[in-house]
C-alpha cells in the first residue's frame, strides 16, 4: 500500500487487517486534515477564504465519521467501547464506572439477595 506503514510483513496479514489498516490510516489522515484546516481559519484574516476551508473541513469530519463507523461494523470491541463513551454524559472518565453496573461487574438481581 504506496503511503502507509505497515509493521509487519504483507504477506503475514488477512486481508481484514489490511482493509482495517487501511479505514484506520484514512480516519489519521482526515484528523489531521482537521487540524491543518483550522489551523489555516484560524490563521486567515479573509472571510471568504474561512468560509471556503471551513466548508472543507467540514467534509474531513463527514469522511472521518464515516470512516469511524466502517471500523465500528467491523471491530467488536471497538463497537462496544464506542456504545460506551460516545454520547454519554459527565465526565468521560466516570462513564466506565458507570456502565460498569450494567456490564461486566459481575452483579445481578440474584447475587444481590441475603
Amino acid at each position: 500500500m504506496a503511503g502507509e506503514t505497515l509493521h509487519e510483513e504483507r504477506e503475514a496479514l488477512t486481508p481484514e487487517i489490511l482493509d482495517r489498516h487501511r479505514a484506520i490510516s484514512t480516519i489519521m489522515e482526515e484528523l489531521e486534515a482537521i487540524d491543518w484546516y483550522d489551523q489555516r481559519i484560524e490563521a486567515s484574516t479573509d472571510p471568504d477564504l474561512q468560509s471556503v476551508l471551513a466548508h472543507n473541513r467540514n467534509e474531513e469530519k463527514e469522511h472521518a465519521s464515516m470512516l469511524l463507523e466502517w471500523l465500528r461494523r467491523h471491530d467488536r470491541e471497538f463497537d462496544a467501547h464506542l456504545r460506551t463513551y460516545l454520547f454519554s454524559q459527565g465526565s468521560i472518565r466516570e462513564v466506565k464506572e458507570g456502565a460498569g453496573g450494567a456490564r461486566g461487574s459481575g452483579l445481578s438481581i440474584g447475587s444481590l439477595k441475603g
